[in-house]
C-alpha cells in the first residue's frame, strides 16, 4: 500500500469513526426540544397572502429551547416568576413577530413593575414551546419529555385543541382516533433522528448545525413566507366536494379527553398554577370576502398535497364548539383555571387572518386577557375569567 493510499484509508476510517461517535452522542446525550435552541429566523410574510401582518417577523429560540428572551440572571434576593406557554399554532404565532405573538406580548406586559409586583416577583420570564400541528396527544408527549428538565414553574399556560379536530378531518373523519404525529413532527431536535450517508443526513453535519446555532446565532431569512397558505385558500375556494354533514366526533373527543387530562395532570405536577386558555376560532358565518381567507377543514393536508374535498365552515364551527365544551368540562373537573377567549376576541378580520390565527391586534387582546388572568385582575368586559372548581 502506497503512503498516499494509506493516508486516504486512515482519513476515511477516522471520518467513519467520527460519524459513528456522533450518532452515538446524539442518541445518548440529546434532549427533546420542540424548537432547536439558538434558532433565529427573519420572515417576510407574503404581502399578498397576509395584508394584516407585519412586513418583518423575528422568530428566535433561546438557549433552553423556548421562543422568548434568555432567562434573566437574578441578583441577590430577586425572585423570578416563570411562565411556560405550551400548545399549537395559535400560541406559536409563527407569522407574528417575537414581541407581537401573544406569549411575547404577555412577557412584555408582565415585566412592567405593577404587574410583576402583583405576581410577587422582581423579574418575569415568559417562554413558549408551542408549535404548529400540536394536538393533545403530541402535547402530552412534549410535557412528558420536556418538563423533567425544568425547575418548578410558577405558571403553565395551555392552549391546544384545533389540531385535534383538524388532524382528524384531514384523515377523513374516521370512526377511530386520529393517527398520532411522529417524533419529528413534534420535536425539531431529538435523539431519535435517523441518519444516512449522504452529506445532509450525517450526524456530524447535524452536530455542526447545532453548534453553529448556539455559538454563532445566524439568522435564516425567508422571503414571501407563507405563500403556501395562499395556494391552500385557492384550493378550498375551488373544492370539488364540500361536506356539510356532521361526522360523529366521539372518537376524536374521547381521544382528546384522554390526552388532555394527562396534559393537565403533568402540568399541575410541575407548576404552581395552570391556566387553560380555551382555543378561539372564527365563530360566525363568513361573508364571501371572509370565506376567501379561510383554508382549514380539508380532507387531506393542504400544505402537502392537492386537496379537493373539504368540510364546511359550519361543520368546523360545530366540531370546535364540542371540543371547547369538552376542554371546559375537563378543566373544571381537574380544578384548573380556564379562560374563554371567544368572550374577548371578536371574530373579525381585524383579529383573525384565517379561521384560527390571530392578527397583531388579536394577539394583543389575547395577551391582555391572559395577563389579567395571571395577575388576578377583576372581571371586565374585556376579560371574563372562570375560577376553578374541583369536582367532588
Amino acid at each position: 500500500m502506497t503512503p498516499v493510499i494509506a493516508v486516504a484509508v486512515a482519513v476515511l476510517l477516522a471520518a467513519f469513526t467520527a460519524e459513528l461517535v456522533a450518532r452515538w452522542w446524539i442518541r445518548h446525550h440529546t434532549a427533546y426540544y420542540v424548537h432547536p435552541p439558538g434558532l433565529r429566523m427573519l420572515l417576510h410574510p407574503h404581502p399578498g397572502v397576509f395584508p394584516q401582518l407585519e412586513p418583518s417577523v423575528r422568530f428566535e429560540i433561546n438557549s433552553v429551547g423556548e421562543r422568548g428572551d434568555e432567562l434573566p440572571r437574578l441578583r441577590g434576593d430577586e425572585a423570578l416568576y416563570r411562565v411556560l406557554v405550551v400548545g399549537g399554532s395559535q400560541p406559536e404565532g409563527f407569522f407574528l413577530d417575537q414581541d407581537t405573538a401573544w406569549p411575547g406580548a404577555l412577557h412584555r406586559l408582565l415585566q412592567t413593575p405593577g404587574h410583576s409586583n402583583s405576581l410577587g416577583a422582581s423579574r418575569v420570564h415568559v417562554g413558549s414551546i408551542a408549535r404548529s400541528g400540536i394536538g393533545s396527544e403530541a402535547l402530552a408527549q412534549i410535557l412528558e419529555r420536556v418538563l423533567p428538565r425544568y425547575p418548578r414553574l410558577q405558571a403553565i399556560v395551555i392552549l391546544v385543541g384545533a389540531s385535534d379536530v383538524l388532524r382528524w378531518l384531514e384523515q377523513g373523519a374516521p370512526p377511530t382516533p386520529p393517527v398520532p404525529a411522529s417524533t419529528s413532527d413534534i420535536f425539531r431536535c431529538h435523539p431519535e433522528q435517523a441518519f444516512g450517508w449522504s452529506p445532509r443526513r450525517l450526524a456530524l453535519v447535524e452536530i455542526a448545525g447545532r453548534l453553529r446555532r448556539r455559538w454563532l446565532r445566524p439568522i435564516d431569512v425567508s422571503e414571501r413566507a407563507g405563500g403556501w397558505i395562499g395556494r391552500a385558500r385557492t384550493m378550498r375556494a375551488r373544492a370539488k366536494v364540500v361536506r356539510t354533514g356532521m361526522p360523529d366526533p366521539a372518537p376524536m373527543l374521547s381521544h382528546f379527553e384522554r390526552h388532555f387530562r394527562r396534559v393537565l395532570e403533568m402540568a399541575r405536577g410541575q407548576a404552581d398554577r395552570v391556566l387553560v386558555v380555551r382555543q378561539p376560532w372564527f365563530n360566525r358565518d363568513c361573508t364571501p370576502d371572509e370565506a376567501l381567507l379561510m383554508w382549514h377543514g380539508g380532507a387531506g393536508p393542504a400544505w402537502l398535497q392537492e386537496v379537493t374535498t373539504y368540510f364546511s365552515h359550519d361543520v368546523l364551527r360545530r366540531l370546535m364548539g364540542q371540543l371547547d365544551a369538552a376542554a371546559s368540562r375537563i378543566a373544571q373537573d381537574e380544578g384548573v383555571e380556564q379562560l374563554d377567549l371567544r368572550r374577548v376576541v371578536e371574530p373579525s378580520l381585524e383579529n383573525y387572518y384565517d379561521f384560527f390565527h390571530a392578527t397583531p391586534a388579536g394577539a394583543r387582546i389575547v395577551a391582555g386577557a391572559v395577563g389579567a388572568a395571571l395577575v388576578g385582575a377583576p372581571l371586565t368586559r374585556a376579560v371574563e375569567w372562570d375560577a376553578p372548581k374541583r369536582a367532588s
